[in-house]
């Protein structure tokens, strides 16, 4: 993976052990070293953690200079320890790096419900402070992870103008994953110069495009946060709006890095075997083909069937119907891994069925589904649900 790592200039990062989890690294640090331009979108949830509020504070400002970041704890359901741990956190990098406390960003993932370890904490940001390193990115992709197998790292260039600008994002999220907002850890970062409420709604429309197409298990997180820090250190004049040249090329690149992450999470979930693409067409609306494409890519009965490679096309017509999105069911198509095995109101047969079957076998596949009742459509990304997905969350906190 470090092939893939760049040195987004003005930026550096590392990830450490400080000890929360029995082995590996579990602490990242990012630092800009120029003020940034910061914009984040975060979880919806009623239940957050004291970090989500401490960022959701500090994004008004509009800018920041470092991100710190524990993973094996999530510092959720707290209470006022939980708050004065996360501004704890952020004084102990902002120490470290020398840069003020209020400039720090704060994320952290893993059980909810106990506390931090304040003391490896501070430990631990001194020890990534002294590894920081242009190329580090790589370090904190894997200090961010929970119950995911591999970190998850995109990287974008594009031109705006004369200038080539960099766009880098790392994420994690594995489990407990179906985004109201982001993912459950994200962080993007580039060298452009970009004006903030222009960052900020580029961030929201990206995070639409990609993160709240997954789900991993319809589950949602309290500690979903997705980061975009816009250092300006390519130079030029600032991207204010749509129309400023390079605009487009910005947006498709962070589109295209948020897109990436999102489908690396979706084939990284939990137990996952198969990385599985979700298409609704046909439907009277965008919003009802999006409702027909969470139901199957939610259902259990749709995951298991994906996991043991059965082509089961009753029950993706099942969980659209008890959804009640409207259908025509004489027009009504599902295809499977790129065969038909529901048309014009009826299977088409068993040799269809089994060779849908072996396409299932596939490590990525893609289900369509053509409702004939207007032109809505909607994608998503999901996974299927082995015997692992049970283990690893009987096992959580255990």
């Amino acid at each position: 993976m470090s092939a893939r790592i760049p040195r987004v200039p003005g930026f550096s990062a590392s990830g450490v052990p400080c000890g929360i989890k029995d082995s590996g690294r579990d602490l990242a640090l990012i630092v800009s070293d120029r003020p940034a331009v910061t914009a984040g979108v975060f979880t919806r949830s009623t239940v957050v953690g004291a970090p989500v509020e401490l960022c959701r504070a500090r994004i008004r400002r509009g800018h920041g200079r470092a991100v710190v970041a524990n993973s094996g704890i999530s510092n959720v359901a707290m209470g006022a320890r939980g708050r004065r741990d996360a501004d704890a956190m952020a004084a102990a990098a902002g120490r470290a790096v020398g840069v003020a406390p209020g400039e720090v960003l704060v994320a952290s993932t893993g059980v909810i419900g106990e506390p931090l370890p304040m003391s490896k904490i501070r430990r631990g940001v001194r020890t990534a402070a002294e590894a920081l390193r242009p190329g580090g990115l790589g370090d904190a992709a894997r200090a961010i992870m929970t119950t995911d197998t591999v970190p998850k790292l995109a990287v974008r260039r594009v031109r705006i103008g004369a200038r080539e600008v960099v766009l880098a994002g790392i994420a994690k999220g594995s489990g407990m994953v179906e985004p109201d907002m982001a993912t459950m850890l994200g962080f993007v970062l580039t060298d452009a110069p970009v004006q903030r409420s222009f960052l900020q709604r580029s961030l929201r429309e990206a995070a639409d495009a990609s993160f709240n197409r997954l789900s991993v298990d319809g589950e949602g997180s309290t500690s979903d946060t997705l980061l975009l820090l816009a250092n300006g250190a390519a130079g030029g004049a600032p991207l204010r709006g749509s129309t400023s040249p390079g605009a487009r090329a910005f947006r498709n690149g962070l589109r295209e890095v948020c897109e990436e992450l999102a489908r690396a999470l979706a084939r990284d979930g939990e137990g996952a075997t198969k990385l599985v693409t979700v298409r609704v067409e046909g439907a009277r609306s965008g919003a009802e083909a999006e409702r027909a494409a969470r139901r199957i890519a939610n259902s259990m009965l749709v995951k298991t069937a994906l996991f043991g490679g059965d082509a089961n096309w009753g029950r993706i017509l099942q969980t659209v119907g008890a959804g009640r999105s409207a259908l025509r069911l004489g027009r009504t198509e599902v295809v499977l891994g790129g065969v038909t095995v529901f048309r014009h109101g009826a299977s088409t047969g068993p040799a269809a069925r089994r060779r849908a079957a072996a396409r299932l076998r596939r490590d990525e596949i893609e289900i369509l589904v053509k409702l004939g009742a207007g032109r809505g459509r909607a994608r998503l990304w999901t996974c299927d649900l082995s015997y692992d997905y049970v283990r690893i969350n009987a096992e959580y906190t255990t």
